[in-house]
């Protein structure tokens, strides 16, 4: 007896669509057993806000678990305990579904999930088929990833606003397209919080154990008493909290002509982050001696090496800088202008980390040196050879 071909292929479509029936059934049963779902999304600082919003509530009583992505996935657990997460293939937004499952096993409180989805479709799935969040966070808006979701910096933020939840609340710090993340929250018939930083007493800021950024503790803060926790209780919470692998953490470094400051900025990859960084850095760690600017450049990356050498250049003005990367002389000679007097030391991609290294241990005695650009293979690197140096006194 022959089957014919179009009997094989319906019973293969209806047992698919068995199998998604079945599969959607039990996501909305695991999303059931989490009463509170709250989805972080955003340019820069989606992992640190995480971290944060779950020490919180823990400090406030609540059971709370969180995800972090990236190239660091970690899961944590109600005490604060990163686990890692094991990947045994390219990161796929089907992860989330794994580990809410996880979670809602874990009779929680409340889960806190880092959005992982970047193109625009990927983030509307992610929100509206897989979390269903209570509350949304978009930390905020630059133009990066933009071959995914520009062409254009509005491009970001409406590509963002794809998690902005429905019937719920989106709280965010981006002031520059606010108006444009309130509509989308309106109209999703959310409330709308912004979040500001400069109401924050100055010993919430001071009292972390690294560089935390102030706009990432106002959302924190407005997420956890949104959520009924006393914004007292949830800093204290907040100042204990295990900093994100990509925290900005001061170095003291034995140099060869004294102490030396350095920051390591190269996790932000635009420049509107990395000038937010510098600017809150040379207010917490002030100078008497003078600044300089590490650049690790990419040769496959004219556009961001550009706009960084025009932020080094313009904007942060250091009496030193450092670059290592090929076909960048043009570039400085154009821009020196605007800095006249910072002296500027270049680096082939061919030089070796050590030397490179070197070079940045003998800058006069407390300089602040503020490390940029590419982080990856040589970058770490180099960052490795100055670890080495780093200093308890």
């Amino acid at each position: 007896m022959l089957i014919s071909p179009l009997l094989i292929l319906g019973a293969l479509a209806t047992v698919l669509i068995i199998s998604g029936l079945l599969e959607f059934k039990y996501h909305h049963l695991s999303l059931s057993g989490i009463p509170i779902r709250i989805h972080v999304n955003g340019t820069r600082g989606k992992s640190s806000v995480t971290r944060l919003i779950a020490a919180g509530l823990r400090a406030g009583g609540k059971r709370t678990f969180a995800k972090t992505t990236g190239t660091a996935p970690r899961v944590i657990d109600s005490k604060g305990i990163d686990r890692i997460i094991h990947r045994l293939r390219k990161p796929s937004i089907g992860e989330q579904v794994r580990l809410l499952k996880y979670f809602s096993d874990e009779k929680p409180d409340v889960v806190v999930m880092e959005c992982m989805a970047v193109q625009p479709q990927y983030q509307w799935i992610s929100e509206h088929q897989m979390v269903k969040a209570n509350i949304g966070v978009i930390t905020n808006a630059r133009p990066d990833h933009l071959d995914e979701m520009g062409p254009t910096e509005e491009d970001v933020v409406k590509s963002l606003c794809n998690s902005v939840p429905i019937n719920g609340t989106l709280v965010t710090a981006e002031n520059k397209h606010q108006k444009i993340i309130e509509e989308v929250t309106l109209s999703n018939n959310s409330k709308f919080i912004s979040s500001n930083e400069k109401s924050l007493p100055k010993e919430y800021i001071n009292n972390f154990s690294y560089i935390e950024h102030p706009q990432n503790i106002a959302i924190a803060l407005d997420v956890c008493e949104e959520l009924g926790v006393n914004r007292n209780i949830a800093i204290q919470g907040m100042h204990d909290v295990q900093p994100d692998l990509g925290a900005l953490i001061v170095w003291k470094l034995a140099g060869v002509n004294g102490m030396l400051q350095f920051v390591n900025g190269m996790a932000a990859n635009d420049p509107v982050s990395t000038l937010q960084i510098w600017k809150f850095v040379i207010d917490r760690y002030p100078t008497n001696s003078c600044t300089a600017v590490f650049f690790n450049s990419r040769d496959d990356r004219p556009l961001r090496t550009k706009q960084m050498l025009e932020l080094t250049f313009e904007e942060i003005k250091p009496e030193y800088l450092i670059v290592r990367g090929d076909k960048v002389e043009t570039r400085i000679k154009r821009l020196k202008h605007h800095s006249p007097e910072t002296i500027i030391k270049i680096f082939s991609i061919d030089d070796t980390p050590s030397l490179v290294s070197k070079n940045i241990l003998t800058l006069p005695d407390d300089t602040l040196i503020y490390a940029i650009g590419n982080q990856v293979g040589v970058g770490q690197e180099i960052l490795q050879i100055l670890s080495e140096k780093k200093s308890n006194g």
